[in-house]
């Protein structure tokens, strides 16, 4: 899951970052409005923390601009202890949660974790797709009751083609979503065939339908007829 860090203060988002990763996030930063905007604009993520007090506005009018774009990035609105019209604004705005400064990691990546299984999985830890079971908290999937051990980049995979499933995912997007800023490094796209075709092999092994398909000039699909 890609989140987007939108904080000035650099020793905050820095522990962030480190915390959230250790967790199996993606993280992205951005220390001003205009850079997290800009990087909303090219990239969708899974949820976006967003500060108020930014050194070029306030955080609070990037949301208004997200809300107006239709964007569908979950969104946890982060301010001062006492700002209770900044939590208010924020939730009336359309924020999925709100956090108070100073907080616990654990809290934050609990709250995180909550917005992404609201929007994503209509609140439940449990993803079921006929043979295919996942339990999103622990990351364990089955097939047919059977274990499959995958990589993390395998699983993030899996979420990502069930919750689009039967859209057709270009490979820039699928890069994007397993090394997320990271992805224009890349000269090729090697890697991502590499976990497409483990990805495909074990869940075959443990007796799921080939669902994963290669659309010719275009990308992949999960196919649920």
């Amino acid at each position: 899951m890609n989140i987007l860090i939108v904080e000035d203060e650099p020793a905050l988002s820095k522990s962030i970052v480190t915390y959230l990763k250790q967790e199996g996030y993606t993280c992205a930063v951005a220390a001003t409005a205009a850079d997290a905007l800009a990087k909303t604009e090219v990239f969708d993520y899974d949820c976006i923390l967003l500060d108020i007090m930014l050194p070029d506005g306030n955080g609070l009018d990037l949301l208004r601009t997200l809300k107006r774009d239709k964007r569908m990035d979950g969104i946890i609105v982060v301010s001062a202890k006492d700002a209770l019209d900044d939590k208010i604004t924020g939730l009336q705005l359309g924020a999925d949660d709100y956090l108070a400064k100073p907080f616990y990691l654990p809290e934050l990546s609990a709250r995180v974790a909550s917005v992404i299984r609201r929007r994503k999985f209509e609140g439940s830890n449990e993803l079921e797709l006929n043979e295919i079971n996942i339990d999103t908290a622990s990351r364990m999937v089955r097939v047919h009751q059977n274990v499959v051990d995958l990589t993390k980049k395998e699983f993030d995979l899996l979420i990502y083609f069930i919750v689009n499933k039967n859209r057709v995912l270009s490979k820039t997007a699928i890069a994007e979503h397993l090394s997320g800023p990271d992805a224009d490094l890349f000269e090729n796209f090697d890697f991502i065939y590499a976990h497409i075709k483990n990805l495909k092999k074990k869940l075959a092994a443990a007796g799921a339908d080939d669902y994963l398909k290669s659309v010719y000039g275009m990308g992949y699909k999960f196919e649920v007829l």
